[in-house]
């Protein structure tokens, strides 16, 4: 350690000329005592006599460390903080989004400005999704109503309107069985099962089983009646999914204790 007297603190102007005795060499245990009648400030002095005393560098050192360790313990603020912060922008974005939806007729009226718009809003819910998961979770299973969709198979758009599906659309998946069913209303009533293999934690494979029409007459669907759907969205009350030909696909809850027939 450098001898502490080798540690140069400037004195005020004021401080008298001092006879000082005949140099000499320090050694470690020399100190510094500032005169008693000398003028310096009050924080010159302190200065001082902390480099004077013995450990009061190591003192020091384990504060910082203590306030930097302290540290840590701000990470789940913060984090906690951050998903507050998504949560409220959420809702804020959900609420956007079923009022663009709102007119479009689940989207055959929907103009290219219009599916847009709300392509836009679903990249940002999308983006501050809390469920990482879906398909462990249980905020999946149930019985949703198909609010908005770009699938032409499903809308229809060149059938005149008054032979279009313009009853609710549902569809129900249940994960525990991996089991889904998409199910139309007035006026065809048709409907259509499906076995679900997952490919990751938000991506299926569907494997179409049966399709029934008019809720009576059943046919084994063909061999070629598959597809994937990736959940990008869940909460409570709301899904956002994507297919593997790029439709897109809002839905809403309405009945979380649905089971899809096995």
């Amino acid at each position: 350690m450098a001898p502490l007297v080798s540690l140069s603190l400037p004195l005020p102007c004021a401080v008298p000329a001092l006879s000082l005795p005949p140099r000499a060499e320090p050694d470690a245990s020399s100190s510094f005592h500032p005169p008693a009648s000398s003028s310096s400030s009050p924080r010159g002095g302190r200065l001082a006599l902390a480099a004077a005393q013995p450990g009061s560098g190591r003192r020091w050192v384990g504060r910082w460390r203590a306030g930097v360790s302290s540290f840590s313990f701000l990470a789940p603020f913060f984090a906690g903080n951050k998903e507050k912060e998504n949560r409220e922008k959420a809702e804020r974005l959900k609420e956007e989004l079923l009022a663009a939806i709102r007119p479009l007729d689940r989207g055959v009226d929907a103009t290219a400005e219009d599916k847009e718009r709300v392509e836009k809003i679903v990249q940002q819910l999308e983006e501050v999704n809390q469920v990482k998961e879906p398909l462990k979770s249980d905020l999946l299973n149930g019985k949703w109503e198909l609010l908005y969709t770009t699938s032409e198979s499903i809308l229809q758009p060149q059938r005149p309107k008054f032979l279009r599906p313009f009853g609710t659309i549902y569809q129900a998946i249940n994960t525990d069985t991996l089991r889904a069913q998409n199910m139309e209303t007035w006026p065809y009533f048709n409907q259509v099962t499906a076995n679900l293999v997952p490919l990751n934690s938000r991506r299926v494979a569907v494997r179409f089983d049966y399709f029934k029409i008019f809720n009576l007459i059943s046919i084994k669907a063909p061999g070629s009646g598959k597809g994937e759907l990736e959940i990008t969205y869940l909460d409570e009350e709301l899904r956002a999914s994507r297919g593997d030909k790029g439709n897109l696909f809002i839905l809403k809850m309405v009945d979380p204790t649905y089971r899809v027939p096995l």
